[in-house]
């Protein structure tokens, strides 16, 4: 099975030379198109154009250059069939041993700003995908290169054999290759789907995800896990740099997910969030990030040792060191960016430095962040819905009279922390900062006690936030006797004149969304 004819044709051309170089080294013929070709002459690589090897010129733009029985045929010939060797040399068609393809960009097409439909299709390649396919199925006897990354190991593989592809290798790079098409249909099918504003939902989903490594164990030590990102995504903790630290785990990546997401919500003033087990157990804003983290671990000190910390502005060194400070601890922080001076001070100015994950995420700004579905996975299917990305309704009510200014800002933090809190969700907020959150209770006066109970004397004169109605007017009562001085919840419920008028008694103003936020 040495490889004595080869086809390549590449959009992305790193390495290129070297990989031609070791293929010619070892006798092989060089066939090729367009690009490639000229690149290939231009290095100095004996090459026959793939118009000269057909005997047909490409035609239609380009369009069509390779889509030629002499090319597939030589790419699919089985050599151990008789009948196909027999007819290849009744054609007097060669056979193609190697095929070297990388793709138009369609991904990064369409991941620029103000992409238009006619430069999405033009990137859509056609004769690219036919020959990785061809040369996959037909893996027993041609080798199919379909990424840079592949060159040297087959450089490698082919110089120790004297100019063979060893059989476990080929069936490793087809299938690597059919991933390769079916991630590059999926981008385009999902595209697509995105153009036609009254199809959210298609009748069929198609979604491929790119490894990124696989992670010591799941959510727990006896559970294999993996993480996955997206390679159309341009924001997000799939695609944050790690700067430092300890490999991620499972359980820090939800986490870290969670703490971008929350912090994201926050554009007027520097934020940060603190997220325990998924929960927001510290948020707060401030007038810089040195406050925002001051007033955010004071929300729940207890709870934010060992948390995931985001910030939505680059650390500075003021914030780097409030983060070192002695007694604290955190598993990770997350952040568009860090001063070099700060990511010093985090890597070295604490015990745990060198072991806390730095992750560096770019621009977080809402208007940037990707539009997205949430996919939640059940046995035998998956849930899609669109992101929560509103927050509350257009006929907001103020039944019992409007909040003050102050009290107003105070409800907006409130309530937007509270989609991030897993229902039945109660937040309590004062000055833009966190004071008491009951969270994934079965009822809401369970949650109502816990956010009592955790804001202590610090409810007084705090904002009150329920993700959903309150169905009875218990939990409201509960809040108004440990000190909260205004409310903000979506309303809905049968006894929702009750809630009210327990409220208007109390002389509290109070906010109805007209929606809900449930965190399941």
């Amino acid at each position: 099975m040495k490889i004595q004819r080869a086809i390549l044709s590449v959009t992305d051309k790193s390495g290129l030379l070297e990989f031609a170089k070791s293929l010619a080294s070892l006798g092989v013929e060089i066939l090729s198109t367009g690009g490639t070709a000229k690149a290939l002459a231009e290095g100095g690589i004996k090459v026959v154009e793939i118009a000269d090897y057909t005997g047909q010129p490409e035609i239609l733009g380009g369009r069509v250059k390779t889509l030629h029985p002499k090319v597939h045929g030589g790419i699919l010939a089985r050599r151990d069939d008789p009948k196909h060797c027999e007819q290849m040399a009744a054609q007097k068609f060669g056979t193609i041993d190697l095929v070297c393809v990388n793709l138009y960009r369609f991904e990064e097409t369409v991941a620029k700003t103000g992409v238009t439909l006619e430069d999405a299709i033009e990137n859509i390649d056609i004769g690219g995908p036919a020959m990785i396919r061809s040369a996959s199925k037909n893996w027993e006897h041609v080798a199919v290169v379909t990424s840079p990354a592949q060159y040297a190991e087959v450089a490698e593989a082919m110089k120790k054999t004297g100019g063979e592809v060893p059989k476990d290798l080929r069936f490793r790079l087809a299938k690597e290759a059919f991933a390769r098409t079916a991630a590059y249909d999926a981008a385009i099918s999902t595209w697509l789907a995105r153009q036609d504003g009254d199809e959210a939902f298609p009748k069929t989903i198609a979604a491929s995800w790119a490894k990124v490594e696989d992670l010591r164990y799941g959510e727990n030590p006896h559970q294999k896990a993996a993480f996955y990102r997206d390679p159309s995504a341009r924001s997000g903790i799939g695609v944050a740099r790690q700067l430092s630290g300890k490999e991620l785990s499972f359980n820090n990546i939800l986490d870290c997910d969670a703490a971008l997401e929350l912090v994201r919500e926050f554009t007027d003033a520097p934020a940060i969030a603190i997220i325990k087990h998924n929960n927001p157990c510290g948020c707060a804003m401030g007038a810089s990030l040195e406050e925002a983290f001051g007033k955010a671990v004071q929300g729940d000190s207890v709870s934010a040792f060992g948390g995931i910390v985001a910030c939505n502005r680059p650390v500075d060194l003021a914030a780097a060191k409030a983060m070192t400070a002695p007694n604290q601890f955190f598993e990770a922080i997350v952040a568009p960016s860090f001063a070099p001076d700060a990511l010093k001070q985090l890597q070295t100015g604490a015990k745990w430095g060198k072991n806390v994950r730095l992750m560096e995420t770019g621009d977080i700004a809402k208007s940037g962040a990707q539009v997205r579905m949430d996919i939640r996975p059940v046995t035998g299917g998956a849930l899609l819905q669109t992101k929560d990305d509103a927050l509350m309704s257009p006929e907001v009510q103020y039944p019992t009279g409007k909040p003050t200014d102050a009290q107003w800002a105070d409800l907006q933090f409130a309530w937007t922390v509270c989609k991030h809190v897993k229902s039945n969700a109660i937040v309590f907020a004062k000055d833009r900062m966190i004071v008491g959150v009951g969270a994934g209770q079965m009822s809401r006066v369970d949650s109502a006690r816990i956010a009592c109970w955790k804001a202590g004397d610090r409810a007084k004169g705090a904002a009150c936030a329920s993700d959903a109605f309150f169905p009875f007017p218990d939990a409201l009562e509960l809040a108004l006797q440990a000190g909260v001085t205004s409310v903000i919840q979506p309303g809905g419920s049968m006894r929702d004149e009750e809630v009210i008028a327990v409220a208007k008694k109390a002389g509290v103003p109070m906010v109805i969304t007209g929606m809900r936020h449930f965190r399941h």
